[in-house]
């Protein structure tokens, strides 16, 4: 299915793949080291064509940014409220973005995170974590537990509720969503409740290579192997042990008593096929796991909900699932 010819694309998947390749600066594998570094410090504006690209915050979100004290210095969030009054706590979903760990911002998620806000009515708190290769791993993860811990003692002064913890991530973010529920767990650290992880990176080892959604990955949709490879060598150091759970979570010597967890995946990405083995690894290990199969859909697909027919029913399966964990 992966190598499927133009013509049996989604209309809009059509519309986006012609765009992002004919646009260099959509895939690393084509940046030059300065134009990485331009799209590293350009932020994305409100409005506009980004609107149109990304999608537009939900109405009835309010949105704002504050810093918070990590370990390395002050760490930028995004944070999203439901306008609408409620007289309980509301759940809290900490939110990490994808753009394989070397780009992206939360901006980029107000779309999927006004409607986790609004739908689950809760209040959502996006990391904007280091990237490398200026920051390369573990800092990516050490920023997003440090968030989490943030994200616990202030839950109250958000409006939130500090048992009811919930984690979230595309890509790179569903990596460190499902690694920062391991630590959690492993340190004692606040409970993680529920894990929402679309379309993860869950294996850094050769493994994925005998794959047959990254062998079929042909077309390139989005996210073609050779982004891949380069993303790879932009965050993990020379000689890390790609084992390390940090890294590959699917290498994490005991998966049990995680939180449960929706995986999201899509037909047309490389990341597919590990993607299911990690959700069937939380299951054996006797956790509880919806996995989610958009079959024609391509990685990053909920980022482009004008383009992306999977978008919405994506988000719904991804809000039913934090609710039967959250509420």
């Amino acid at each position: 299915m992966i190598g499927t010819g133009d013509a049996h694309l989604h209309p809009g998947v059509r519309v986006l793949d012609r765009i992002m390749k004919a646009t260099p600066s959509f895939s690393v594998a084509r940046m030059t080291p300065e134009q990485l570094e331009r799209a590293q410090r350009t932020a994305i504006p409100d409005g506009g064509v980004a609107g149109l690209f990304l999608g537009r915050l939900a109405k009835g979100v309010d949105v704002r940014t504050t810093t918070f004290p990590a370990r390395h210095g002050e760490l930028p969030l995004r944070i999203y409220t439901p306008e609408s009054w409620s007289r309980a706590p509301r759940p809290v979903v900490l939110n990490f973005h994808g753009g394989g760990f070397v780009l992206g911002s939360a901006r980029q998620q107000d779309w999927a995170c006004g409607i986790v806000a609004r739908e689950l009515d809760a209040v959502v708190v996006s990391v904007d974590y280091r990237l490398a290769p200026t920051h390369p791993f573990p800092a990516g993860v050490e920023d997003c537990y440090d968030a989490l811990l943030w994200t616990a003692a202030h839950a109250g002064d958000l409006g939130g509720d500090p048992s009811r913890i919930g984690v979230m991530g595309d890509s790179a973010g569903g990596n460190l969503a499902t690694v920062v529920a391991i630590i959690a767990r492993d340190e004692g650290g606040p409970a993680v409740a529920h894990q929402a992880l679309i379309y993860p990176v869950t294996d850094m080892t050769d493994a994925i290579e005998q794959d047959p959604s990254y062998v079929g990955n042909v077309r390139g949709i989005v996210l073609s192997n050779s982004d891949m490879e380069v993303f790879h060598g932009h965050y993990v150091p020379d000689g890390a042990d790609l084992t390390d759970y940090r890294l590959s979570p699917i290498r994490a010597a005991d998966l049990s008593h995680l939180p449960p967890a929706v995986v999201v995946v899509a037909g047309l990405d490389p990341l597919h096929d590990s993607g299911v083995r990690y959700a069937q690894a939380l299951a054996d290990a006797g956790n509880h796991v919806t996995v989610e199969d958009f079959h024609r859909m391509p990685h990053g697909f909920v980022s482009f909900p004008h383009f992306s027919k999977g978008s919405r029913p994506a988000m719904e399966a991804v809000v039913a699932s934090q609710r039967a964990a959250l509420s």
